[in-house]
């Protein structure tokens, strides 16, 4: 996959070093001196018109990485973790990459999408500002299935509902599970009757109009903090 921008160019080239295999720059300079160093032999200089052209007409900041395919992971190493996050039917890659730089930064152990086939991970790896990188993820697209199997051993599922129990009244399982719905149209009828508890983040004025990325964040970070 090809991945753009300085920020999570930069974070893949410090991290995942055996990953890469690749590196397009539009000038000399673009680079600290240690990583041009170290990925000189991998660089090559493009016009500025051709790495637009890769970037699809995106904001390239004059460097392009092409690296290995985004490698997923599965239910069976999911179940080992604490704490997970499933994603109802959630598309826009901006919006899922918000969650998954959230998702990392606060401690969050996996996320799995569901109700879809595919995604596009350059652009999740891009607006999560490389953390897509670091965090387990897992396209299953039955979300029943995952749920189910979820409680088999022992995890407790909690949705994000603006009709929930509002956040701090609750305390959390160890081992948890938030389900988080679209925008439009939250959590599905169908996964509701497999929610353990519905919570849902208090406002202090009649507003309830919180991004999903933020709502997210703030969910993780009090179910990080209000454990049992």
């Amino acid at each position: 996959m090809i991945i753009y921008g300085k920020q999570v160019c930069l974070y893949a080239l410090k991290k995942h070093t055996r990953l890469i295999k690749t590196v397009y720059i539009v000038k000399r300079g673009i680079l600290p001196k240690e990583l041009y160093i170290q990925y000189k032999s991998s660089i090559k200089f493009l016009e500025n018109r051709l790495a637009q052209s890769m970037a699809k007409g995106g904001n390239h900041q004059g460097v392009l990485v092409e690296m290995e395919d985004f490698s997923q992971s599965n239910l069976a190493v999911m179940k080992q973790y604490q704490f997970i996050l499933v994603l109802d039917f959630i598309t826009d890659t901006g919006n899922i990459g918000a969650i998954v730089r959230s998702a990392y930064a606060l401690g969050v152990d996996g996320i799995i999408a569901t109700g879809i086939k595919s995604l596009n991970f350059a652009s999740i790896a891009r607006t999560s500002s490389g953390a897509l990188l670091d965090m387990p993820f897992a396209i299953i697209p039955n979300i029943l299935d995952v749920l189910n199997e979820l409680k088999q051993v022992k995890f407790k599922i909690y949705g994000a509902d603006i009709d929930g129990k509002a956040l701090g009244l609750c305390k959390f399982e160890k081992r948890k599970v938030l389900v988080l719905g679209s925008e439009g149209d939250g959590i599905s009828k169908r996964v509701k009757p497999k929610i353990d508890e519905m919570v849902s983040i208090e406002m202090e004025r009649d507003f309830n109009s919180l991004n999903v990325s933020v709502a997210t964040g703030i969910l993780i970070y009090r179910m990080k903090n209000e454990t049992k």
